[in-house]
């Protein structure tokens, strides 16, 4: 058989249900292999991979034509079931990284390598015996990562990494000293896009609910005064820009409710790094420096102190 077809039947064999062994899934397997048409199953890797790298690898070496659009596809039906599955870990760094990575487990790895040889069976029986553990150790692995944190006073958990811990902050640190008395009206994590969305209050504020990749990091509601924070969480993109700006602007055009456009960063190292680039009529806060706010807004607080 074939490399394809060879992985299929891996899927296959393992368990996976028939939308995952859809060429899509075999191409990621593939890639995180490193097995190309000409290499040896048994000189399968696991390096730390890009999904960029999976459509790039899929491209050249099957004659596959994937967009970078296709992404999410991938991530989705592959990536996201194999992670829960065992088969494939994270980094556990933010999914908006440049840093981010996948790569195949080592349990899976040494099964993969034993594809078409005398010790497939046996390996496959070992496999599927401790399958199930394998799941729950590395669901456990991921779970103990977790950061808690309290929104609207119910707990939930994020995933690791410095965005997350950047929102959580925003959430613990930020909101209660600058926008005090305010409810959590969307967060999302790294991992689980809508953490917290609140659609019947953002619809009756008048917010068009859409994907979460326009969603600003975190919203908070103030009804006291009938303000709506915007708040973005930048370790390394998307500060608020006048670009940033528009596109909320559009997404919230018939929000009555005051606008308050907020850029988060960790630090102050970061906040140099793109100071340049916030828009005018905006806020600026710092985590290190909590107490502290830096309004880019001309004379609306000129005056003495």
């Amino acid at each position: 058989m074939d490399k394809i077809s060879d992985t299929r039947e891996f899927l296959k064999n393992i368990g996976m249900p028939k939308q995952q062994q859809a060429d899509i899934c075999c191409y990621v397997i593939l890639a995180m292999a490193g097995v190309k048409p000409e290499t040896s199953w048994n000189e399968a890797t696991n390096e730390w991979i890009r999904i960029h790298d999976i459509l790039q690898f899929a491209n050249i070496y099957y004659g596959a034509s994937y967009a970078e659009n296709s992404r999410e596809t991938f991530r989705k039906q592959a990536l996201h079931r194999f992670r829960t599955a065992a088969l494939v870990e994270d980094n556990g760094k933010a999914t908006n990284s440049p840093n981010y990575r996948y790569r195949l487990t080592n349990e899976t790895l040494q099964l993969i390598r034993k594809i078409n040889s005398s010790e497939w069976n046996a390996s496959l029986s070992t496999f599927l015996t401790y399958h199930e553990k394998l799941v729950d150790i590395y669901a456990s692995k991921k779970k103990m990562t977790m950061m808690p944190v309290k929104i609207n006073g119910d707990d939930f958990n994020f995933s690791v990494g410095k965005h997350n811990e950047l929102q959580k902050a925003i959430i613990e640190e930020f909101a209660p000293r600058f926008a005090p008395n305010s409810e959590c009206l969307y967060v999302g994590d790294t991992i689980e896009k809508d953490l917290v969305k609140n659609t019947d209050k953002l619809s009756k504020l008048g917010f068009e609910i859409t994907l979460h990749d326009k969603m600003p990091d975190v919203v908070l509601y103030r009804e006291d005064k009938n303000w709506i924070y915007f708040v973005e969480s930048v370790t390394s993109v998307g500060p608020m820009d006048p670009k940033r700006i528009l596109e909320i602007e559009d997404l919230t055009r018939n929000v009555k409710a005051g606008k308050i456009f907020v850029t988060a960063f960790l630090d102050f190292k970061t906040y140099k790094k793109f100071a340049e680039d916030l828009a005018w009529e905006t806020e600026v806060w710092i985590a290190e420096m909590p107490e502290h706010m830096i309004h880019l807004n001309g004379d609306k607080f000129m005056g003495p102190r």
